[in-house]
């Protein structure tokens, strides 16, 4: 004869770390409330909860509207690290999605972000600056972020931060650097760059010369460049076996050879065959970067003079898929061909 029997061990495929959610509508209010619980587990509980329902922008949404982001500026200052952890982890998939970034202008959280950039856990500081650089893919984020003050300790972490944070926070700094680039060269932005631009690590030196071209467009940035003796090495990186890195280091001489000093550092470095080899790159952003670069060092009589046997190359760029490459070397041509 058969007896019922009531289990002692939990359901399979339940996680004793997650909050239960409650039904509907009333899920979102119901998990802020237990994020303001004076109960630590429960405080965990709720945080693992959210990780998994911001993913979806309807409940960023909802969140925002019931007052989760108060509920998470407050647990940022928790003394639990774990709570820490996984308020910046909420914080960082919300600022993946456009409402939460929003959401993250009007309920000021990036000055309370800011205060966790030193934190001792360096998964708290990864999600902080994940946050960051999601943000900063907003014009007003990036904006937001250079208002608050945050550029000149970003600019120092790329000197202390680990590796994999550098990364990111390299990101973060080129979206910012597009908007307001003085804060910047003021904190020494240019060195720091310049000894990144060496890194053996692939995506450094990547992420370094897109940073150094959007600090270069600036008067003052271009200068730099020339005056801490970064043509050179940008000269350098158009040779490298990453193609990003070889575009990204074109772009920045673009930038950096608009100036006197600029053009005859960089034909000083013989950068012209190296950019000329570049035309012919499979990334339509180098041979584009290339093309601009090559037209500013034409400028000069030295350049011009050794440009003239190869406007060929330039003329079937006339063809190429891309217009704004067919533009720019009909521009170049122009200028190569030009007489006083």
């Amino acid at each position: 004869m058969a007896h019922t029997w009531i289990s002692m061990y939990q359901p399979p495929n339940i996680d004793p770390t997650q909050a239960a959610i409650a039904y509907g509508c009333r899920a979102l209010p119901k998990l802020n409330e237990e994020l303001q619980s004076e109960d630590l587990l429960t405080r965990q509980k709720a945080l693992m909860a959210l990780c998994d329902l911001m993913h979806d922008p309807e409940h960023i949404y909802v969140a925002i509207g019931t007052g989760c982001l108060e509920s998470l500026r407050v647990l940022l200052k928790d003394t639990n690290p774990l709570v820490r952890i996984k308020a910046t982890e909420v914080l960082s998939i919300m600022a993946a999605h456009n409402v939460g970034r929003q959401g993250f202008l009007e309920h000021d959280i990036i000055a309370a972000l800011s205060f966790l950039l030193n934190d001792s856990q360096i998964a708290c500081r990864m999600n902080t600056h994940l946050a960051f650089k999601h943000l900063a893919q907003l014009p007003s984020g990036a904006l937001g972020i250079v208002n608050s003050g945050l550029i000149p300790s970003l600019v120092l972490q790329l000197h202390t931060e680990h590796e994999s944070i550098q990364e990111i926070l390299l990101d973060t700094l080129a979206s910012c650097l597009l908007e307001d680039a003085n804060e910047a060269l003021a904190s020494r932005a240019v060195p720091f760059l310049k000894e990144m631009l060496l890194s053996h690590n692939n995506n450094i030196r990547t992420k370094a010369a897109a940073t150094l071209t959007a600090v270069s467009i600036p008067l003052e940035g271009k200068r730099q460049v020339w005056q801490y003796d970064v043509i050179p090495i940008l000269v350098h990186l158009l040779r490298d076996l990453v193609e990003e890195v070889q575009a990204n280091a074109a772009g920045a001489l673009m930038y950096a050879t608009v100036t006197t000093e600029g053009k005859y550092a960089a034909l000083d470095a013989e950068a012209i065959r190296p950019l000329l080899n570049l035309l012919s790159s499979g990334l339509t952003k180098a041979r584009l970067n290339a093309i601009k670069a090559l037209t500013m060092l034409a400028e000069a009589p030295e350049g011009r003079k050794f440009l003239q046997a190869h406007v060929p190359i330039f003329r079937s760029l006339e063809l190429d898929h891309s217009e704004a490459v067919r533009r720019a070397a009909q521009v170049a041509i122009k200028v190569i061909e030009w007489k006083p």
